[in-house]
């Protein structure tokens, strides 16, 4: 028997509360540990604000989004004396392993910790899909299946209206959920990070296709997607997180702005925002992250410290934390280039 913490970190995501379930269930009905579940991720382990996870107040929240321990983008390594208080927090509570899910800056803590001594085991989680090491993380499903339905939506109003109409979605650093979705729903262009764009050359796409006699048109544009132009993402605002990130947010507004002022068509923006992170899990998510969840307990109970666990092909495989958080995953040139045949 054993004492397992767990913590979710970074932005809410459809399926934490699967891999937490997970954990608990055959944590304890399998191992007999104890499993400890920190609050607003590693906030909680360095203020030791935790609670006790068992399989009854932990039933019935498969379905449910977002997470029962809270979130957030606290950094130990920005915090003073951040690594002894974790390590004097995880000591008190007699803690043999600490289960966290996040993404990259999540890990990447998860990561330096171990280097430092503390025994750890990472869960990928990002609706952005770009941690490497995992063919998918849960969330992005999800997230994908929210955008397609939006775009699906805006498909109607735009040809109503004979608008343009162009769509926001999240992505950072990788345009995965913009591809993804923007197949799947039929974008007309699709701008992510991965590849910076040039305006003149999406307001000739859209013009080519009013010349065909098609009278809208629908542009995916991921959030972290730059005009050649200026090659500067557009942010919300200046202040960065913990982690050095900007508040992202208006590439849409600005698109919507140019285009209509280069081709004459009337334009609106959309941007989903926090949408794509809120809401129940799809299917594929809640099975994903319940293997996960399997998976991880399973690594914590082998002490197979500094692993994370991943999906390779149909199976769940065990990767060091570096290979995972060492290189971020973006769009597979492949796949985007099918995208591109149905462009303009």
């Amino acid at each position: 028997m054993a004492r397992i913490g767990i913590l979710t970190g970074g932005g809410d995501c459809p399926g934490l509360n699967a891999v937490i379930r997970a954990v608990v269930r055959k944590g304890v009905n399998r191992y007999g540990h104890a499993i400890v579940g920190y609050r607003d991720g590693w906030r909680g382990v360095l203020n030791n604000q935790r609670m006790n996870l068992t399989p009854d107040n932990t039933s019935g929240i498969l379905h449910r989004g977002g997470t029962i321990l809270g979130s957030s983008r606290t950094n130990p390594f920005k915090e003073e004396r951040g690594v002894e208080r974790v390590k004097a927090s995880l000591t008190e509570e007699r803690i043999d392993c600490l289960i966290a899910v996040g993404g990259e800056d999540t890990l990447g803590v998860a990561d330096k910790l171990h280097s430092e001594g503390v025994h750890v085991v990472g869960v990928p989680k990002t609706i952005d899909n770009d941690l490497s090491a995992t063919d998918f993380t849960f969330g992005f499903n999800t997230a994908v299946q929210i955008c397609t339905d939006a775009i699906d939506r805006l498909h109607s109003t735009a040809e109503s209206h004979n608008r343009v109409m162009v769509v926001e979605v999240m992505g950072r650093h990788a345009g995965w959920i913009a591809t993804y979705a923007g197949i799947a729903g039929g974008g007309d262009s699709i701008l992510v990070p991965e590849r910076p764009f040039d305006i003149e050359g999406v307001c000739e796409h859209i013009r080519h296709r009013h010349q065909a006699g098609r009278t809208f048109s629908i542009v995916v544009v991921a959030e972290g997607a730059v005009p050649l132009e200026t090659s500067d993402v557009v942010a919300s605002e200046e202040s960065t997180d913990s982690f050095g990130h900007v508040r992202l947010g208006g590439i849409g507004v600005m698109l919507e702005k140019e285009i209509e002022k280069r081709t004459g068509y009337e334009t609106r923006a959309t941007i989903l925002g926090h949408i794509q992170r809120g809401g129940t899990p799809t299917a594929f998510d809640r099975v994903l992250a319940t293997r996960f969840g399997i998976a991880a307990i399973d690594c914590a109970s082998d002490d197979d410290y500094g692993k994370m666990v991943s999906l390779r092909g149909a199976d769940i495989k065990r990767v060091s934390l570096s290979d995972a958080v060492g290189t971020l995953k973006t769009v597979d040139p492949g796949l985007y280039e099918t995208a591109q045949v149905f462009f303009g």
